[in-house]
């Protein structure tokens, strides 16, 4: 099965020049950089860290299911 997901990487100037990164699809993911591409790059971590999986307890009986994403552009 292969389903797509799209996301939005938007951009606003910040203060003293930088750039402001976010991912509106994505609660709480934003970040910044010097540069666009820079903003871009730390956007993505900040998106790779927010959806890393939780680490499993030893009384977890939840059932789970590995989801694999590649970003591309």
């Amino acid at each position: 099965m292969s389903d797509h997901l799209e996301l939005t990487i938007v951009f606003e100037p910040g203060e003293d020049g930088w750039v402001i990164a976010s991912i509106p699809e994505v609660a709480g993911v934003f970040s910044q950089g010097s540069t666009r591409e820079e903003a871009r790059a730390n956007v993505i971590d900040a998106l790779r860290l927010m959806l890393s999986p939780e680490p499993a307890g030893d009384d977890d009986r939840r059932e789970r299911e590995r989801l694999h994403l590649t970003i591309a552009a």
